[in-house]
């Protein structure tokens, strides 16, 4: 590509005036800060309150939903029959759990701990009423948080907005899996029909 003349004659016209700095041109690199003893000791400690804890669910970035969408997930495996009577609330709900005037962090520890004795007391199927969150300022901030943390369990199989009769947009019912204790059970109780 062939420059243009004149474009290099104004260049060095503009130019003309441009003298190079005197003297040793010093570059000023920071350091990244110093790792302390405190510093470590404070950052072991949070680490160390995390995993005494347990609680894995995630409490950033939530992706908001709106206040009356409904709710649906279902996990790979699950048989449809099984999803449909869940979302039309065909299934005893053995344990409910209220988030009504919870803030986020609440609202979090509150759902690990929930599920946590759910699976612990052989509950297969739970209600998590939410609210819908309309007219808020922040709307449907809880049924948002609720919608990104059910999937994060393991042991939630799935999970779909509630029928109206139980609370509709404002709720969601739950799947969850079955214990190694019920399912034990349940092999026992099987192989013993089989003999």
């Amino acid at each position: 590509m062939q420059k243009n003349t004149s474009e290099d004659e104004d260049f060095r016209e503009l130019m003309s005036d441009v003298r190079p700095l005197a003297g040793d041109v010093q570059l000023h690199l920071k350091r990244a800060p110093e790792i302390t003893p405190g510093t470590l000791a404070r950052r072991l400690a949070a680490e160390s309150l995390v995993r005494k804890d347990g609680n894995f669910l995630s409490d950033s970035h939530i992706p908001l939903v709106e206040p009356h969408a409904e709710l649906s997930f279902i996990r790979p495996g699950v048989q449809y029959g099984v999803f449909k009577r869940l979302r039309l609330g065909d299934y005893r709900f053995d344990s409910r759990l209220d988030l009504h005037g919870l803030t986020v962090e609440q609202s979090r520890e509150a759902l690990w701990r929930f599920v946590a004795d759910c699976m612990k007391h052989d509950v297969r199927a739970a209600l998590i009423n939410h609210g819908k969150g309309a007219g808020r300022s922040t709307p449907a901030l809880l049924k948002s948080c609720v919608a990104m943390w059910l999937p994060q369990f393991a042991e939630v199989l799935a999970f779909h907005s509630a029928p109206r009769h139980l609370g509709g947009t404002g709720a969601t019912v739950i799947l969850l899996r079955k214990s190694e204790r019920a399912r034990q059970e349940n092999f026992e109780k099987h192989s013993r029909r089989a003999r």
